[in-house]
């Protein structure tokens, strides 16, 4: 069976119930979409990446050394193109004890990262709004060590190793999370 987007969303609410994670994903995959149309890359696949990527988050419990690379065991059944299995294993370093090398894997870390700092910023503003969220609050509270404490800065940092600077990188991740503001809770 070919995976298409219907057949994504459907596989993804079948293993991930926790409405939060649903957001993180649909909010990743837009982010996603938006660095390969930055870096002319096939928007389609790399956002299905995003949406994907947490897809085994419940049955591993995130349990670092193991999350990201049971995906591929819940896609077996599905034509996914070999390089979205490998970005998807490769966005948790930890469970597949090597280090991402290729413009897609850095791209889906610092992409699926930056959602969560990006989420957590727009909850500390009186409104609770992205629409009010601007790039600069995003890299601000970057440096701030215990804000959003478990967002590794790291990841989002890879962004520069795709050659996207990070203020740039965090325009990008809002303008593209804007337009699903609502479906997302924000």
């Amino acid at each position: 069976m070919n995976l298409d987007r219907p057949a994504a969303i459907a596989l993804l609410n079948q293993h991930v119930k926790n409405e939060k994670m649903i957001f993180h994903c649909l909010a990743s995959e837009v982010v996603m979409r938006g660095i390969a149309r930055k870096l002319g890359n096939d928007e389609e696949k790399w956002g299905l990446a995003g949406l994907l990527h947490d897809l085994d988050v419940e049955v591993t419990h995130a349990e670092p050394t193991i999350h990201g690379t049971q995906s591929a065991a819940l896609l077996k059944d599905y034509q996914v193109d070999p390089e979205i299995l490998d970005a998807i294993a490769m966005h948790n370093e930890c469970s597949s004890g090597k280090e991402r090398t290729t413009e897609f894997q850095y791209a889906l870390a610092a992409g699926e990262t930056i959602t969560g700092l990006i989420f957590a910023t727009t909850y500390v503003y009186p409104e609770k709004k992205l629409a009010v969220v601007k790039p600069k609050s995003v890299v601000k509270r970057m440096k701030e060590k215990m804000f959003a404490a478990t967002v590794k800065r790291e990841n989002i940092l890879e962004c520069e190793k795709i050659g996207i600077p990070i203020e740039e990188f965090a325009k990008i991740s809002i303008e593209a999370m804007l337009p699903i503001a609502g479906e997302i809770g924000l």
